[in-house]
């Protein structure tokens, strides 16, 4: 897989937020220009205010020490932080999840109207990796509040 991380951002229960962009390694230089239309953000972007592999890498490692995190894309995101923390020379010290490992068989079933739903009450423009784990959270909320 050539793609590499270019953005994390990770929404806590208690609503703290952490987001980076990543700048590119030298030798990562795939680049997709139907994911740049899609996220909106070019790779210059990335190499002028990106934060280095090790920052973001240790950044995360403190924000997220000994939780696991739930995430829609469990297997890319898997993949890119694996590639972050090796190339930051560094364990990751928390887990990721796929989040179907916490949705029930009826939260499952009403997920994506909800999530169309709190998509639209929150209106948010860009598609960025804060704001879909906003989305994401929420949406987890809404469903598991729904399903009681």
């Amino acid at each position: 897989m050539d793609s590499y991380p270019i953005e994390v951002g990770v929404v806590l229960s208690d609503d703290e937020r952490y987001c980076s962009l990543i700048a590119p390694k030298d030798d990562w230089v795939h680049w997709s220009e139907e994911a740049e239309t899609y996220h909106n953000i070019p790779r210059s972007q990335l190499v002028q205010c990106g934060k280095p592999v090790a920052q973001v890498a240790s950044e995360l490692n403190r924000f997220l020490f000994n939780k696991t995190v739930y995430s829609d894309g469990w297997g890319v995101d898997q993949t890119w932080l694996i590639k972050l923390f090796y190339r930051a020379g560094m364990p990751m010290q928390f887990r990721v999840s796929a989040l179907d490992m916490i949705l029930s068989e009826p939260q499952m079933a009403i997920w994506h109207q909800v999530k169309t739903e709190v998509e639209q009450e929150l209106n948010i423009a860009r598609h960025r990796a804060s704001h879909d784990a906003l989305i994401i959270q929420k949406t987890y909320i809404r469903t598991l509040e729904m399903c009681r």
